[in-house]
């Protein structure tokens, strides 16, 4: 009888810890955070693993059926990880992976370019392309469940490409390369209002909008300005400050405590750090791997910045690489705490738009 019981309290004490495992995993955070990086001159994706910053695989595209001129352009993620986006220049698609890099759909739209994403509807809005000679005067609207194309927002001006929503989601905002336009739409019920600044051309390159949504940036591509401007009226930005910066500032990103914006300097191979309490540019960093500084993400804790490099003209030279063995992208790994250079990533050919979850 002891015996009996002895391998029921076994068998129990077994089934316990059975159930007791699945509650456990079935409760399990979601996995770390991914950065996404798009390699436009080789037609590859890299994936970093924010907790190690470490490469951990390289997609090819044509492996998957596209051509060598896809040109993958720009990456978005997922809040929660679960999937992310890339745009194809080359082959006028957006792409949809899984967690584990697996491709799982994909939408068709003209000249994808800079993505942004609603917080908290199944929405990707997608614009065009800055290499488009005459792309369509529209963005889309992607419902990012069935990766179809619900919507293409007329505009009233060429060469869309900026793009950025609110934090809400209540906004979207769209500039112009050709003008100094910027359109804002709210998202909701479709009103839009359209925003004429005087001078001469910015060329604006992206936005960045801060945490509590009353505050957006845009860099100047042409003049080597950062534009201020206050979001107390959603539809009618308003400039407030313009900050002189290194030649051709590009995508630009908020802190997670709306403190700071960082941005490449394509023209100057170095990244700025501008204090958006002073207004002021706080540092520029150079060093290895900055080759003409593309794109820019920041970890969820905003630890660590990490900046793609087209370096297509040579800057950057992998050590016991030569010319011919071609030109290698790179990214570089930024401490945000020391300002400094902490590692740097060989990647692809033309690593252009990096991005990562809409944390």
């Amino acid at each position: 009888m002891q015996s009996a019981y002895k391998v029921l309290s076994v068998v129990g004490l077994l089934a316990i810890s059975v159930l007791w495992g699945t509650i456990v995993n079935a409760q399990e955070p979601i996995k770390g955070q991914h950065i996404y990086v798009c390699n436009q001159g080789e037609a590859t994706l890299s994936v970093i693993d924010v907790a190690t910053n470490e490469l951990v695989e390289t997609i090819d595209l044509q492996e998957l059926g596209f051509s060598k001129n896809a040109k993958p352009h720009h990456a978005i993620a997922d809040a929660d990880g679960s999937h992310w986006y890339v745009t194809l220049i080359g082959e006028n698609k957006v792409l949809k992976f899984n967690r584990d890099n697996e491709l799982v759909a994909q939408a068709e739209l003209e000249v994808p370019g800079l993505m942004a994403m609603h917080p908290t509807e199944d929405i990707l809005f997608v614009g065009r392309s800055m290499s488009a000679v005459n792309p369509p005067q529209s963005f889309g609207v992607v419902n990012r469940g069935g990766m179809e194309v619900e919507e293409e927002v007329d505009l009233f001006f060429s060469r869309p490409h900026a793009l950025a929503t609110s934090p809400d989601g209540k906004f979207t905002y769209v500039a112009s390369l050709s003008a100094n336009q910027i359109l804002a739409r709210n998202t909701e019920t479709g009103e839009t209002e359209l925003t004429m600044l005087e001078g001469n051309n910015h060329v604006f390159v992206n936005f960045a909008i801060s945490p509590d949504g009353q505050t957006m940036v845009a860099t100047g591509q042409v003049s080597g300005k950062l534009l201020v401007f206050d979001l107390s009226d959603p539809l009618l930005p308003e400039v407030t400050d313009t900050i002189s910066v290194n030649a051709m500032p590009w995508h630009p990103v908020y802190a997670p405590d709306g403190n700071r914006v960082y941005f490449a300097n394509k023209g100057a191979n170095t990244v700025t750090v501008v204090d958006m309490e002073s207004r002021t540019v706080e540092k520029v960093i150079e060093g290895t791997g900055l080759a003409q500084p593309h794109g820019a993400a920041l970890s969820a804790d905003g630890k660590y910045l990490y900046v793609t490099n087209n370096n297509m003209d040579g800057t950057y030279n992998p050590e016991g690489k030569s010319e011919k063995d071609g030109l290698t992208g790179t990214v570089v790994i930024i401490n945000t705490e020391t300002l400094t250079i902490e590692k740097v990533i060989e990647t692809g050919m033309n690593s252009t738009g990096i991005g990562t979850s809409n944390w």
